[in-house]
């Protein structure tokens, strides 16, 4: 997945203006970044990438890029 498409579906989940999301945005910043957030992300990486990634991973994240990284090679620039 190219990360231009991971940011769109990310910003569907945070609910937030399409492109907007750049990457280096602090995930407590965004308002959509609640637990229902949380799990749409967890249930959209799940569907795309047929991963389950731990809660603590996912927690330890501080800001968009955090999240892609997660991801590691599964998201292209």
């Amino acid at each position: 997945m190219k990360k231009k498409d991971f940011l769109l579906s990310l910003e569907e989940i945070v609910e937030v203006d399409p492109n907007t999301l750049t990457g280096s945005e602090d995930l407590e910043e965004l308002e959509g970044w609640d637990s229902l957030g949380v799990v749409g992300f967890i249930a959209m990486i799940d569907e795309n990438f047929e991963i389950t990634l731990p809660a603590r991973k996912i927690s330890n994240c501080r800001t968009v890029d955090d999240l892609v990284a997660l991801l590691g090679t599964k998201v292209s620039t």
